[in-house]
This record gives C-alpha cells, sequence and structure tokens, in this order.
C-alpha cells in the first residue's frame, strides 16, 4: 500500500518492473524505463488502492464513503486478503508480508496485528503472516514531530550549538523561551523539503 492517504498503488514505481526516467519536466507525459531491480522479479505483490475511494477502489453505494478511518481502513483491507486468499488457495503456502510506506506505513502493523489475531483463532483462510515492511513510516504527528530535532542533528544537518538550543518536543515548547530556534528549525526543514521537491 502506498501512502496518502488517497494515493493509488498503481503508483507502484517503488517496487515495480517500470521505473521513471529521470528528466527535467518539459510539458509531456513522464518516460518509462525498464527496472532492473523490480520486486516482482523475485516475490509476488498485491498492489491495493486503500481506503475506499483511491485509486481503483471504490464502494458500490454512497455509504461505504462515510467509513474511512483508520480502524475501518484495516477492517476492510482485511477483508479484501480473506476474500482474496479464498480466491487464490494456491498462495496461501506463500510468506506473506504487509507492506506500506508513509501513512500506510502507520496502517501495516494494525492490519498485520488483525491477521495475527485470525491466525490465533483458528479463521481460515489461514495466511502465512510472516511479518511488516514498513518505509518511512507515519507513527503520529507527536513521534514524529518529536524527533526530527535529534535526527537532524544525528545526521548533521544542524550543528551541536543549534541543537542544544532548539527544544525536543512539543512538550518543551510550551515551557521553554527557546521557541524561536525551533521556529528557524521549521523553516530549514521546510526548505531542505521544498527544494528536494
Amino acid at each position: 500500500m502506498t501512502g496518502g492517504p488517497f494515493c493509488s498503488g498503481m503508483v507502484f514505481f517503488e517496487v515495480g518492473p517500470m521505473k521513471f526516467v529521470l528528466a527535467p519536466y518539459n510539458g509531456s507525459l513522464p518516460q518509462l524505463a525498464y527496472n532492473p531491480y523490480s520486486w516482482s522479479k523475485t516475490t509476488s505483490i498485491i498492489l491495493l488502492d486503500s481506503p475506499v475511494g483511491t485509486g481503483f477502489s471504490y464502494a458500490r453505494d454512497v455509504e461505504g464513503y462515510h467509513d474511512i478511518g483508520d480502524f475501518s481502513f484495516s477492517m476492510h483491507v482485511l477483508i479484501f486478503l480473506n476474500k482474496w486468499f479464498t480466491d487464490h488457495p494456491h498462495y496461501q503456502s506463500n510468506p506473506f508480508f504487509v507492506g506500506g510506506s508513509s501513512y500506510a506505513g502507520k496502517m501495516s502493523p494494525i492490519i498485520a496485528q488483525h491477521i495475527s489475531q485470525e491466525i490465533e483463532l483458528g479463521k481460515q483462510p489461514k495466511i502465512n503472516l510472516k511479518g511488516y515492511v514498513v518505509g518511512n513510516p507515519v507513527t503520529g504527528s507527536d513521534y514524529d514531530d518529536n524527533f526530527r530535532v535529534p535526527y537532524a542533528h544525528g545526521v548533521g544537518i544542524i550543528s551541536d550549538q543549534l541543537y542544544e538550543v532548539i527544544p525536543h518536543s512539543h512538550a518543551s515548547i510550551r515551557c521553554s523561551g527557546n521557541t524561536i530556534f525551533l521556529f528557524l528549525f521549521q523553516r530549514l526543514q521546510f526548505g531542505i523539503v521544498k527544494e528536494a521537491i
């Protein structure tokens, strides 16, 4: 699953058989090239558009679009996987990993936990769950935001001196007179992200 939410899994450029040709934008559609390092060479991959309304994922009636919270998202994926493995029983013995990036990285462990609970209860089809894989996962703004400063310091983006004066957590922001340094760090971080895009 890709992040977003509401980003289609059809953008499988990170693991699929094709990759984008990196070239300056000239107004035309992007060019694709063969990806010699594709995961699809050695694995079977289900690219899932979720929650409802993402990519090719849809509901037959409007009520299906109202229930798209994190819990519903994970339960819909579980229902899909159970139906898919029932329809394709020859894949049930394959090692299965739930994978996701960004926001789907937040959901992948929850989905893996649901599958694990169904295995413990003896429910069928039995999915051969081996684990989950997350890439650049969203874990929650309190965690993500609080570790940006230590991470930036750890990889050398900010100096020791700046690291010492920047509050490292939301709680310390409320108690600190050094909020101007956090503001400067956030501006720096935004500039780095903007340049990377």
